[in-house]
């Protein structure tokens, strides 16, 4: 994986010199993640002049990680636990390299932060990276796709066990913790995510946080979880219902976020864009006057954080790539009924390779349990 990361560095390090800096501070976690193969607690990445480094503050020395960064990259720790800010640092070091401009992630720095570095060199340049290395990220490699992949698997049996035991009289709360213990147990690193259990009347509510409510028969039961493998988050949500055959409006209003969900996953193709593939699945539930309380987003990019670009909204620009892993999430939500989300995860690929790639592949049908 060295080349990889090595490669990634250059990449960034041609954007940061056509835009005239000779050294880039990157701070935001996933990005030095991305870049350098780990991210210790509070640790920053300088693409330096003459070096590359990464820098942990010495507190960072005491916490356990699986990761290890490329073996190509020295790696400095700052003395003692109270030894410094790593950022500050880094100025000092492309400043002693003789870099006249440094290019830093305004958006994840603090304005304390920002002057501290002007403060410890005064002669260097801040210029704003701005997003660049967010959308190096954006298309995935093939062993990236493979841990989102093996996340996805994780995910899909947790949630497949949980549907196999008794769910009446069970809090939404204890659903949830049993789902997180379940993908741990299976090898992820952890959920990618608060876990989202709602049932009856919190069925289908977007970013619900689960209650001490009890499932009962009858109820939509809605989860959407997500696991984390080698740093990788995917997600899944699906909707069923509980302990007897589904009334009427329980199956028209899940047939529809079902047609809305395939209406969107069939439009994943390299060239189409966001916006478009946010319109398909959104108009299903326009045109069946769901327009009100619908959701900004039908989807969005995941990946080392699991709300990535592209975002799929109807202001999104940009058009999708091959290779780049998102969900497709739309979702209703009757207020003092419930609802229904369908949530899937996939990698975008030409018809000539098949086609979107399901990731998540729990059945869709609307199961009663």
């Amino acid at each position: 994986m060295s080349e990889v990361y090595a490669a990634r560095r250059t990449r960034l390090r041609e954007y940061c010199n056509a835009g005239g800096s000779a050294a880039a501070l990157v701070s935001r976690p996933a990005n030095v993640r991305y870049l350098a193969g780990a991210a210790p607690h509070g640790a920053v990445l300088l693409l330096g002049k003459t070096e590359d480094l990464l820098l942990c503050p010495g507190s960072s020395a005491d916490r356990p990680t699986q990761e290890r960064p490329d073996e190509a990259l020295r790696v400095q720790t700052l003395p003692g636990p109270g030894g410094g800010d790593p950022a500050v640092a880094a100025a000092g070091i492309a400043d002693g390299q003789g870099a006249d401009s440094l290019a830093v992630e305004e958006h994840h720095l603090t304005v304390a932060r920002h002057k501290a570095l002007g403060s410890v060199a005064p002669r260097l340049r801040l210029a704003n990276l701005g997003s660049a290395v967010e959308q190096l990220r954006v298309v995935k490699d093939e062993e990236e796709i493979s841990c989102l992949r093996i996340g996805a698997e994780i995910a899909d049996q947790a949630l497949g066990e949980l549907l196999e035991s008794i769910l009446v009289g069970r809090t939404e709360r204890h659903l949830a913790l049993e789902l997180e213990r379940r993908l741990v147990d299976h090898g992820a690193d952890g959920p990618a995510f608060p876990t989202a259990v709602g049932t009856g009347p919190n069925a289908g509510r977007p970013g619900h946080r689960p209650t001490d409510r009890r499932v009962e028969e009858g109820d939509f039961l809605s989860v959407c979880l997500g696991a984390t493998y080698r740093g990788y988050r995917c997600e899944i949500g699906r909707t069923f219902v509980i302990g007897t055959a589904p009334a009427d409006w329980q199956i028209e209003l899940y047939d529809l976020v079902f047609a809305a969900q395939r209406a969107g996953r069939e439009s994943l193709v390299p060239g189409a864009a966001c916006r478009d593939v946010d319109r398909s699945a959104r108009q299903v539930l326009d045109s069946a006057g769901y327009t009100e309380g619908l959701t900004a987003l039908t989807g969005h990019g995941v990946g080392l954080e699991i709300d990535e670009d592209p975002q799929l909204s109807p202001a999104a620009m940009g058009k999708l790539d091959a290779c780049v892993p998102v969900t497709v999430e739309p979702g209703v939500h009757l207020p003092g009924r419930g609802g229904v989300r369908i949530d899937d995860t996939l990698v975008v690929r030409p018809e000539a390779d098949g086609g979107p790639e399901l990731l998540t592949i729990t059945t869709k049908e609307l199961l009663a349990l």
